[in-house]
């Protein structure tokens, strides 16, 4: 039965201008019965039941689109033992390792599978997983679709950080998460959630939860664990592989998840914090906040500040959707915003151009007393699923 709450769990909300749509999603969240507390980041924009940069801690239970439908999308970088003057001197040779050694798309992956711990794990733990396995195995090591990226950059330390002196480095950064398995996982558990709750307002349909102590919640809690361990090795995969294949050492690396659940302690109480499109930021904690294909990203250290359940963005967050993105920009306006920040562009969406995100140094502005920066990342050579009907020719793709 769903009891309607006298007064809303309590909630912050960082940056300004932030959609309508999202500020109401955040509401709506800190309307369940479950809800223990909220914050918005200054990333936000609307999705399913929570908005992309929410937080929102429940007790004793998880949301599946709370967690999101990339379950564990995640970020991960490489400083490499490789000269800046690399990164365009060997340009073809750094372009054809990354379609070499990753691959883009929904349903992609390799016949030549890779081999990795995390296809020794249990994956009986869900109906999901177990039935998933082989096209998981399949998928290993792979990029996905939409925003996910694999690009070389720039990375620059004004002070020591990282094990490393003060200067510029090359540096990959990766972003994807759990692939075909962690969407069918997320769909399931969603729709469970959902036919468990069938009094639930309209406005709350998506925010349905799964109790951690029921077997259903059970099983979506051990699998969302294993898309965790999934998406971090498809991440390993491709560093590994690409620093191999290039023949050079690595010096320093950083990651973390932003789609995700963890049993932490707030309020003086054990609470589930769901991180729908947000970085933890537990002090002293690094993580990663990337701009877009052709902005800065940031590696940063948490502040832990507890009103934001130590959270931060997980990126610039969209200006405008996908659709409005696709129907306001052309490719000639996206190759001289490319051209003029020296930024090649191997492969994309059109609906992933910079300028349908928003400004990431307004972002991380409005989250001061949520991160500290510590150093940036420039890319330089970016790849991403591409359109389904290529735009240019092949041999003519420098900066699509």
């Amino acid at each position: 039965m769903y009891t309607e709450r006298e007064s809303l769990a309590p909630y912050k909300i960082w940056g300004d201008g932030i959609e309508k749509e999202a500020m109401e999603q955040m509401k709506n969240a800190c309307d369940l019965p479950v809800a223990a507390a909220g914050a918005l980041m200054p990333d936000a924009h609307s999705g399913y039941g929570l908005p992309i940069g929410g937080v929102l801690a429940t007790e004793n239970c998880v949301i599946p689109y709370a967690v999101g439908m990339d379950i564990a999308c995640r970020m991960k970088m490489t400083v490499l033992d490789l000269p800046v003057s690399r990164i365009r001197g060997d340009e073809g040779k750094l372009r054809n390792v990354i379609e070499r050694e990753t691959q883009f798309g929904v349903g992609t992956g390799f016949e030549n599978r890779r081999q990795h711990d995390v296809m020794d794990e249990d994956w009986s733990v869900s109906p999901v997983t177990k039935k998933n396995r082989d096209k998981a195995w399949f998928q290993l090591g792979s990029s996905g679709s939409g925003n996910h990226f694999v690009e070389f950059g720039t990375l620059t330390l004004k002070s020591p950080e990282l094990g490393l002196a003060a200067g510029t480095y090359t540096a990959l950064l990766s972003h994807s998460g759990s692939r075909g398995t962690g969407g069918e996982t997320a769909q399931h558990y969603s729709r469970l959630a959902m036919d468990l709750h069938p009094k639930l307002p309209k406005q709350l349909k998506h925010l349905a939860w799964l109790e951690l102590d029921s077997e259903a919640g059970q099983e979506y809690w051990a699998a969302m664990q294993l898309m965790g361990k999934y998406a971090a090795a498809n991440h390993e995969l491709i560093h590994r592989s690409i620093a191999r294949s290039l023949k050079v050492d690595v010096l320093a690396d950083v990651e973390n998840h932003h789609n995700f659940a963890w049993k932490e302690v707030h309020f003086g109480k054990e609470v589930v914090v769901h991180r729908k499109g947000a970085t933890p930021a537990t002090k002293n904690t690094l993580g990663i906040i990337p701009g877009s294909m052709a902005t800065p990203g940031f590696v940063i250290r948490g502040k832990g500040n507890p009103e934001s359940m130590n959270s931060a963005s997980h990126g610039a967050g969209r200006a405008m959707s996908r659709t409005a993105t696709k129907n306001s920009f052309t490719w000639n306006q996206a190759n001289k915003f490319l051209a003029e920040r020296d930024v090649v562009l191997i492969s994309a969406g059109l609906d992933e151009v910079p300028m349908g995100y928003k400004d990431i140094h307004k972002v991380m502005d409005a989250q001061k007393d949520l991160v500290e920066i510590i150093a940036r990342f420039d890319p330089k050579l970016v790849k991403m699923a591409p359109e389904k009907i290529a735009r240019q020719p092949r041999g003519k793709q420098r900066n699509r």
